[in-house]
C-alpha cells in the first residue's frame, strides 16, 4: 500500500515538473525546455506503468528503457544549448530590459 503511494507522488512530481517547464518552453521558446518537459513526462510514465505493473522488479522491465530515454534526451538538450552560438540568444529583444547597471533582464 505504500508502495503505491509513493509511486503515485513520485508519478505527480513528475508531471508537475514536465508541465512547469512546459510553461517555461512556451515563454521562451527554448529547446533545453521542452527536452526536460518531455523528458519528465517520460519519467511520470514510467513511474505509473511500474505502480500499475504490481509486483515487477524495476531493473527486470523493459519500462526502464522509458527513464533511459528520458536521460539522453537531457543530455541531447544539454548538448545542443551549448553548441548553440555564444552571443546568439533566442529571447526576442522586446522581452529584454536594459538594467541601470548596463546588464540585461527577461521580462516575464
Amino acid at each position: 500500500m505504500s508502495g503505491e503511494f509513493v509511486s503515485g507522488l513520485l508519478t505527480m512530481g513528475h508531471l508537475v515538473a514536465a508541465l512547469f517547464f512546459c510553461k517555461f518552453w512556451q515563454r521562451t521558446r527554448d529547446e533545453l525546455f521542452a527536452a526536460f518537459a518531455i523528458a519528465f513526462t517520460l519519467f511520470a510514465a514510467e513511474q505509473a506503468l511500474l505502480a500499475l505493473a504490481q509486483g515487477t522488479r524495476e531493473e527486470q522491465t523493459w519500462y526502464y528503457l522509458l527513464r533511459l530515454c528520458g536521460f539522453v534526451l537531457i543530455i541531447v538538450g544539454i548538448a545542443m544549448k551549448n553548441r548553440r552560438a555564444p552571443g546568439r540568444s533566442h529571447q526576442p529583444a522586446s522581452k529584454l530590459r536594459v538594467l541601470p547597471t548596463g546588464r540585461t533582464r527577461r521580462r516575464w
